[in-house]
């Protein structure tokens, strides 16, 4: 059993920077592909990125192509979440995924996750 807690988040104005952290624990963290979600209200949960067991490939969604990036730690068991330029539609409670499954089954849906962390929140405000 994985757990994950998710950190770093707040109040932010439009154009600042905000880097979320999401510690593992109770597992072998190499052995899970990672990766971030975040679900604004009343909408979905979306998916934000993902990043590979080595950590030597990372996809992320378009919607945040350029302005955030995804990174981890396998000696600290943590990946962390890089936002720059943010905007005011980035505003959301993220949550960080752990799944067994290997990059190539594609790992962009949240069923295909198999641990989540509690989330925490983001808000994009002037």
């Amino acid at each position: 059993q994985v757990q994950l807690v998710e950190s770093g988040g707040g109040l932010v104005q439009p154009g600042g920077s905000l880097r979320l952290s999401c510690a593992a624990s109770g597992g072998t963290f190499s052995s899970y592909t990672m990766g971030w979600f975040r679900q604004a209200p009343g909408k979905e949960r979306e998916f934000v990125t993902y990043i590979s067991k080595t950590g030597s490939t990372a996809i992320i969604a378009d919607s945040v192509k350029g302005r955030f990036t995804i990174a981890r730690d396998n000696a600290k068991a943590t990946i962390y979440l890089q936002m720059n330029s943010l905007k005011p539609e980035d505003t959301a409670v993220y949550y960080c995924a752990a799944s067994k499954r290997a990059v190539s089954s594609g790992l962009r849906r949240s069923s295909e996750y198999d641990y989540w962390g509690q989330g925490t929140q983001v808000a994009v405000s002037s």
